[in-house]
């Protein structure tokens, strides 16, 4: 398959796209600026200049492909709602390209909505949300399989790790640990934050784009989740600092803007479905044993 793939000089695309190429297919990578161009070129990917500012643009390459894994998404959080609507009119623009084709499309949304919407319920793949940013996108997505499309929403863990993350929630978690010289949780620390090996998203990405039915729902995680203390006390051993809880008040001057806002959600998850409809099993370190590898340490503070 000759498959686009958007957000292709990211963290994610940096496993999907060896993952693709490792299996016969070629890549086209979507890339907004000179140095993504070049990651994207040194992937072994062709690359295509553009962004989301320009949907129609996503809907010509989209139509030149077999298939289309969509990774890009503005996570600088300076604005959510203008980012969630970027996100669902490259959806739409590249839903709308692919209408009647029957070819595979895979976006990207995550699994913390369903711990916003119903905090503590073990969330499920058939588990659909009626609206909200990002959750917008899902749907319009799903609703493309009326369309002639093999759609699907991977619903990634908030924790995406591995040596090939530079930038996501783990480092942020440390860098709040470093700037306080304690490694916080909020109350007890008891609620789940699911996770995932970058590697292991890349074969659910691959996997989705062949196999996964039209109108799939799928959850990108490792297990149901792992205790947030767990985390922190992990975090603070390496740090040499104390794993200490922090009330919901204090995580703001903790952790800051918008991760104060999800550190203290129990999100707890199931890939039942995922691992059933697609033969996948997560087969790389866990959040735990990866963090104890230390490689998150070894960068400089930011």
């Amino acid at each position: 398959m000759r498959v686009f793939v958007t957000g292709a000089s990211g963290h994610i695309a940096s496993a999907v796209i060896p993952e693709l190429l490792g299996a016969g297919h070629q890549v086209v990578g979507l890339a907004r600026s000179d140095q993504g161009a070049i990651t994207v070129e040194n992937a072994g990917a062709e690359v295509v200049r553009g962004d989301l500012s320009d949907p129609a643009r996503l809907g010509e390459f989209a139509a030149g492909s077999d298939g289309v894994i969509h990774l890009a998404f503005d996570n600088s959080f300076t604005d959510v709602i203008a980012a969630a609507a970027s996100d669902l009119a490259a959806i739409e623009a590249i839903g709308g390209a692919l209408e009647g084709t029957h070819k595979p499309f895979v976006v990207t949304t995550g699994t913390l909505m369903l711990a916003i919407a119903n905090p503590g319920k073990l969330g499920t793949e058939d588990e659909a949300l009626p609206g909200g940013p990002r959750i917008d996108s899902e749907n319009a997505a799903i609703a493309l399989a009326s369309k002639g499309v093999r759609s699907s929403a991977v619903r990634l863990a908030p924790l995406v790790h591995s040596d090939l993350d530079l930038h996501g929630f783990a480092h942020w978690i440390i860098v709040a640990a470093r700037r306080h010289g304690v490694s916080a949780y909020v109350g007890d620390g008891a609620n789940r934050w699911p996770a995932l090996n970058t590697r292991d998203a890349a074969s659910l990405y691959r996997l989705a784009l062949e196999r996964a039915p039209a109108g799939s729902r799928l959850h990108g995680v490792e297990s149901n989740g792992v205790q947030f203390r767990e985390i922190a006390e992990v975090v603070g051993r390496h740090l040499g600092f104390p794993a200490q809880s922090i009330s919901a008040e204090e995580a703001e001057g903790h952790f800051g803007f918008p991760l104060s806002w999800l550190v203290g959600l129990d999100n707890p998850i199931s890939n039942a479905i995922t691992c059933d409809v697609l033969g996948w099993s997560p087969n790389h370190v866990g959040i735990i044993e990866d963090l104890e590898l230390g490689h998150y340490f070894d960068l400089p503070a930011a």
